[in-house]
């Protein structure tokens, strides 16, 4: 989906939203030093991306509380924490890819070694951004906020999700629950953080967490399993990133253990699940039922 279809599908308050983090993200990474650090880490944080994730945190966030310049800091902090996954994956010991978002990826531009910097440095940066441009919150939500992004970029996130997915590879059989695993620790890691973030720093109760705990659960699982869908049936135009590699690759994906068709049930089944985790909220979670919608959407078309 490119930048243009992007701002069609937005409804104006994310737009703004989106404007927002954007703004938030050009002038976070000024000061950074050296320079060819700092170029590398810009080129694929401020590169144009749909900004999911900052975006499910500042919607969760304005469910409960009214500022959300409040939770800025946290939800560019995310895209920073994404935008070095996508850094790592990349690269040739990983996934291999040589575009990102239409572009080359930052490897490709700026060689494997800084490439492997930039994304070492967001992951740190991320969390030392939203320290320093958090002051006025509660130090009890500050602290829930940092343990659960500490949890993504770990064995229990990302980086378990990425030790998966390189175990799998080449194996003539994997079981769905692996697979499965592999992508809520690589994708619906950040995916949750990003719902569940956004609630502790609204003031949610610990029984409005786990009913948005569990709706992020299953949107990241279905978000990740649409990802593979896309691959298996989209082009580099609607992507940004050549299709087809996970299958050449030997990589396990939903669409290559069960098939498309199956596939997309699953993410039926994994939206209707999340969508039913938000009656107790009634109206004012009403954008995350949209947002889950546009998942849903993605893996018909």
């Amino acid at each position: 989906m490119d930048s243009t279809q992007v701002e069609e599908a937005f409804p104006a308050p994310l737009e703004d939203f989106r404007r927002q983090v954007n703004e938030k993200l050009r002038s976070s990474v000024d000061a950074v030093e050296p320079p060819r650090l700092r170029e590398a880490m810009a080129y694929s944080l401020l590169a144009d991306g749909k900004r999911i994730r900052p975006t499910l945190c500042l919607l969760t966030y304005e469910m409960f509380g009214h500022d959300v310049s409040i939770a800025l800091p946290t939800a560019c902090g995310l895209e920073m924490l994404h935008t070095a996954s996508l850094i790592h994956d990349d690269l040739p010991a990983m996934d291999d890819d040589d575009f990102r978002r239409g572009s080359p990826s930052n490897h490709r531009v700026f060689g494997e070694g800084m490439a492997l910097l930039a994304g070492d440095a967001l992951l740190a940066y991320a969390l030392e951004f939203i320290l320093r441009n958090s002051g006025s919150l509660h130090p009890e939500r500050q602290l829930g906020v940092m343990a659960k992004l500490i949890e993504v970029v770990g064995p229990s996130g990302l980086s378990g999700g990425q030790a998966l997915d390189l175990d799998c590879q080449g194996r003539d059989e994997v079981d769905p629950w692996t697979v499965e695993e592999m992508h809520i620790k690589k994708t619906g890691a950040l995916i949750e953080a990003s719902v569940v973030t956004g609630a502790i720093l609204g003031g949610a109760s610990q029984d409005e967490i786990a009913r948005l705990t569990t709706y992020a659960r299953n949107l990241g699982l279905a978000y990740q399993i649409v990802d593979d869908i896309l691959d298996e049936t989209s082009s580099f135009q609607e992507v940004g990133k050549e299709v087809g590699q996970d299958r050449a690759a030997g990589k396990w994906t939903y669409p290559r253990l069960v098939g498309v068709e199956k596939a997309r049930e699953r993410v039926r089944t994994l939206i209707t699940r999340a969508v039913e985790e938000l009656d107790a909220f009634g109206e004012r979670a009403s954008m995350l039922r949209w947002a889950a919608g546009v998942v849903s959407g993605r893996a018909a078309a």
